[in-house]
């Protein structure tokens, strides 16, 4: 596995049924397998072809009944679990997969999700869809940072603070939310010395600058 796999890999509990939605490779699922922390796992993704290289690298364990996959768009043909990982795609997508999901009554009790971008967007769709933000942190992995939800089904509200930076990262100020804000501030600065830049646009970005750095 990858270290930004690894990374979500730790995050995800035991259960009795693990399903990993738009699975690719299957690692995680062939991993939750070998350490027994499930009993039985699904795969899904909606490409045929990426589905075949998690079929063969799950095949002893689809041979004894302990794998199942699904040819599948997010739940769409994925049968309930009790856990379920969604990574590695967009945030507007896995919104929508999941209110598909709520409508079909496929929601699991446990979820973890890792966003490419938009991670504002889940955010307030998982509140809205009745889970509630165990955990909501940025690891860098790979060169690369991700931001990493861990819910559980239950009531929440979330502050519009949390839903722009994640709530464990405000409570806690991990190392890697801390470097990505470090950055994200340096891109800002070289920005405003451009001289075709207009005032306007330098002052809100100097406020945004301002507004950043106390989080770091």
């Amino acid at each position: 596995m990858t270290e930004r796999l690894f990374c979500i890999f730790a995050e995800i509990p035991s259960c009795e049924v693990f399903a990993d939605i738009a699975c690719d490779h299957g690692y995680i699922a062939r991993a939750m397998l070998d350490e027994r922390m499930c009993n039985r796992a699904y795969v899904a993704d909606i490409s045929e072809k990426s589905l075949l290289k998690a079929e063969t690298l799950l095949s002893e364990y689809i041979k004894n009944g302990r794998a199942q996959s699904f040819v599948s768009d997010g739940f769409d043909n994925v049968p309930k679990a009790d856990c379920a990982l969604v990574a590695g795609i967009g945030g507007a997508l896995i919104t929508d997969i999941l209110n598909r999901a709520k409508t079909a009554d496929k929601l699991p009790e446990t979820l973890v999700l890792q966003p490419m971008k938009h991670c504002d967007r889940v955010r307030r769709a998982v509140v809205r869809l009745g889970y509630y933000i165990k955990k909501d942190f940025t690891v860098k992995a790979d060169g690369q940072f991700y931001d990493i939800i861990v819910l559980v089904k239950g009531q929440d509200k979330i502050s519009d603070e949390e839903i722009e930076f994640g709530r464990t990262n405000l409570s806690e100020r991990p190392l890697a939310f801390k470097e990505k804000i470090s950055e994200k501030i340096g891109k800002l600065v070289s920005y405003t010395e451009s001289k075709t830049m207009n005032r306007q646009t330098r002052e809100k970005m100097l406020r945004k600058i301002k507004e950043l750095e106390k989080y770091v």
